[in-house]
C-alpha cells in the first residue's frame, strides 16, 4: 500500500510542477507536495528565477514540517544559486523522508542533493515516475546533458504537406482549433524562431494572444506575465527596423551581417556557412548561452529544411489540414534526399485530432519524448 500512496502523491507533485512550465527558465518546472500521515499539507511548484524552488515554496507556511515525507519530481538543488540550496530548506524544517522521481544531470547538482539529504539522516528513494517527469522536463534535461534544449519544429501543412501556395499565401491552413492549440505551444517555449524571409513575407509577430490561450486564468497570467523571447536568424541583416517581430517583448536578432537596428534589440553576431546563412552551429551555441530549455521554430522551408537536413530538430509538431494544396505549392522543407536510408527519419508520439485538422507529434529516434 505503501508504494501505491508514493505513487498518488508523486502524481500529484508532477501535476503541481507543470503549473511553473511557462515562468521557471531557465529552471526546470519542478513539483513538491508534502504529506504528513498520508494527508497532503501543502504543496509547492518552481518561481520565476531568483525567487523560491518548489520545496520552499511547499514549505512556506508550515509550521512543523518535522517527519513529513517531501515528494519532489527532481533531486532538491544542493548549491548557492540566486537562491539558496532546496537541500538546506528540506533538511532544517525536520523532513523525515523524501520521494525523487529524477536525478538531476546539471553538475552542480546531480547526486549531491541526495547524498547531503541522506546525510542528514533522510531517507531518500529516487526514481518513481522517473519516465513522466523526463518527458516533462526533456528541454531541461537535454540542456544539461548536451549543451542546448529542446528544438520543436512547430509546422502547418496540407494533406500532400504544402505549408503555403506558390504565392506565398497561407492564411489559413489549418482551423481555428489548431491555431488555438498554438498557443498554448507557444506559452510554454521559452523562445520561438523563424527566418528573415518569414518575417519580410508575413510581418509576424509570434506573441502570446490571451483571448486565444486555451488555459485557465492562473496559468493564463503566469504565461502572459513571461511571454517567451522572440528570435530572428538572419544571415545578412536585412530585418526591417521597424518589423512586428522587434516590437514589445524581448527579441533577438542572430547575424551573419550587419544590422540597423533599435537598441532595444539584441542583436547576436555569428559565423557564416558556405551558402552565406547564419551557421546553425554557432546558433546553437547561442541558445545553449541563453539557457532556453524549450525552443520553438515556426519557419519557411530554407529555414526548416535546413534544421532538418542538418539533424537539429528534436521534435516536430505537424498540424495537416484535410486539404490538397498542389504540386507548385511550398515544402514543408527545401531540401532534398539523395536516397530513402538518407531521410531524416522520426517516430510518431500522438496522433490528436483538434478541431478539423490532426496534430502529429513526432521525435527524433534516441531524443526522447
Amino acid at each position: 500500500m505503501t508504494q501505491e500512496r508514493d505513487r498518488v502523491f508523486m502524481e500529484h507533485a508532477i501535476e503541481i510542477g507543470r503549473s511553473g512550465r511557462f515562468w521557471s527558465t531557465p529552471n526546470p518546472p519542478v513539483g513538491c507536495v508534502l504529506v504528513d500521515h498520508d494527508r497532503i499539507v501543502a504543496t509547492g511548484f518552481t518561481h520565476p528565477a531568483g525567487q523560491a524552488h518548489a520545496e520552499v515554496m511547499a514549505l512556506q507556511g508550515i509550521d512543523d514540517a518535522r517527519g513529513m515525507t517531501a515528494y519532489v519530481t527532481l533531486e532538491p538543488c544542493s548549491h548557492q544559486g540566486r537562491t539558496p540550496p532546496c537541500v538546506g530548506a528540506l533538511i532544517d524544517a525536520g523532513i523525515g523522508r523524501v520521494i525523487v522521481a529524477l536525478e538531476d544531470p546539471n553538475p552542480a547538482v546531480s547526486g549531491q542533493g541526495i547524498a547531503a539529504l541522506r546525510e542528514a539522516g533522510i531517507a531518500v528513494e529516487v526514481g518513481l515516475l522517473g519516465d513522466r517527469v523526463e518527458s516533462d522536463l526533456q528541454g531541461f534535461l537535454l540542456r544539461m546533458r548536451r549543451g542546448w534544449g529542446r528544438i520543436t519544429l512547430k509546422v502547418a501543412a496540407s494533406l500532400d504537406g504544402r505549408t503555403a501556395m506558390a504565392t506565398g499565401e497561407s492564411q489559413w491552413i489549418t482551423g481555428a482549433a489548431a491555431r488555438r492549440d498554438v498557443q498554448l505551444w507557444r506559452a510554454q517555449s521559452d523562445v520561438i524562431v523563424t527566418g528573415v524571409e518569414t518575417v519580410i513575407a508575413d510581418n509576424c509577430r509570434l506573441t502570446l494572444r490571451g483571448e486565444e490561450l486555451p488555459l485557465a486564468d492562473a496559468d493564463k497570467a503566469r504565461a502572459l506575465a513571461h511571454p517567451p523571447v522572440r528570435m530572428v536568424l538572419d544571415s545578412t541583416g536585412r530585418t526591417p527596423a521597424d518589423a512586428a517581430v522587434l516590437q514589445g517583448a524581448t527579441t533577438i536578432v542572430v547575424t551573419a551581417g550587419e544590422t540597423d537596428l533599435p537598441a532595444t534589440v539584441q542583436v547576436e553576431s555569428v559565423a557564416s556557412d558556405h551558402a552565406g546563412r547564419v551557421l546553425l552551429k554557432d546558433w546553437i551555441r547561442v541558445l545553449g548561452e541563453a539557457q532556453f530549455n524549450e525552443i520553438l521554430v515556426e519557419a519557411g522551408p530554407t529555414l526548416s529544411g535546413a534544421l532538418l537536413r542538418e539533424g537539429w530538430v528534436d521534435r516536430v509538431l505537424l498540424y495537416q489540414a484535410p486539404k490538397f494544396l498542389g504540386a507548385s505549392a511550398r515544402p514543408i522543407g527545401a531540401f532534398e534526399v539523395e536516397a530513402l536510408s538518407a531521410a531524416p527519419g522520426f517516430v510518431f508520439q500522438d496522433v490528436t485530432r483538434v478541431g478539423e485538422d490532426l496534430r502529429i507529434i513526432a521525435t527524433r529516434a534516441g531524443v526522447g519524448c
